[in-house]
């Protein structure tokens, strides 16, 4: 997490000399539906997964939190150490009838790097793992099953994300929340440092 602040602080001065901040957010504005379900995945920087996943349409929200640790109300503090086991990772509230949980697992694939283990992009630990965490069988069987098909395909040599099932997932702090829209600049600082999009495109195209 240092190290993540340490890019934004290196590239923010010269972007808000002149870069737009241009980062668009299409979370669903639509009124929560009773048979809203939810999902959690971890994928890196939760502030890039909250707002990539605000932008899928069916999303309800995402909260970016942290999940599969071994205390109880971790702080950031505690997570960015490395020590505690919780990785940081976003809580995605969805409408069923509107985007189905095998389509959200899809999308996360294509938001990540699966190929590293404890490290997204320029952030590196434990805690920047990537990870599906399944809240029932259903669940369990369709991220199995589209990791299976990844697999197949043979794009990939190997996953390194892992499917468990969800434990605990504990609330990020108010300032994390929305990061992207409270702080464009900053974010896109951290990202254009973090070369985050030319990996992506390096590993899933640029379609």
């Amino acid at each position: 997490m240092k190290a993540r602040f340490a890019v934004v602080a290196g590239l923010a001065l010269a972007l808000s000399g002149g870069l737009a901040a241009n980062i668009t957010h299409g979370a669903d504005a639509a009124a929560p539906s009773s048979a809203s379900a939810s999902a959690i995945f971890a994928g890196g920087c939760f502030w890039s997964m909250e707002a990539a996943f605000e932008k899928l349409p069916g999303v309800i929200s995402a909260e970016s939190g942290y999940t599969g640790g071994r205390t109880a109300n971790p702080s950031y503090e505690d997570v960015s150490s490395g020590r505690t086991g919780h990785a940081e990772a976003v809580r995605v509230r969805f409408d069923p009838a509107k985007v189905s949980y095998p389509q959200l697992v899809d999308y996360f694939w294509h938001h990540i790097d699966p190929t590293v283990k404890d490290q997204q992009f320029c952030d590196h630990g434990p805690q920047y793992r990537t990870g599906i965490y399944f809240s029932d069988e259903a669940q369990h069987k369709a991220a199995e099953a589209s990791r299976d098909a990844l697999l197949k395909s043979g794009r990939f040599a190997q996953i390194r994300t892992e499917i468990v099932a969800a434990g605990p997932f504990y609330p990020a702090e108010e300032y994390h929340q929305d990061f992207v829209k409270k702080n464009p600049l900053r974010y896109e600082a951290y990202r254009i440092g973090c070369v985050r999009d030319a990996r992506l495109a390096q590993v899933w195209g640029t379609k």
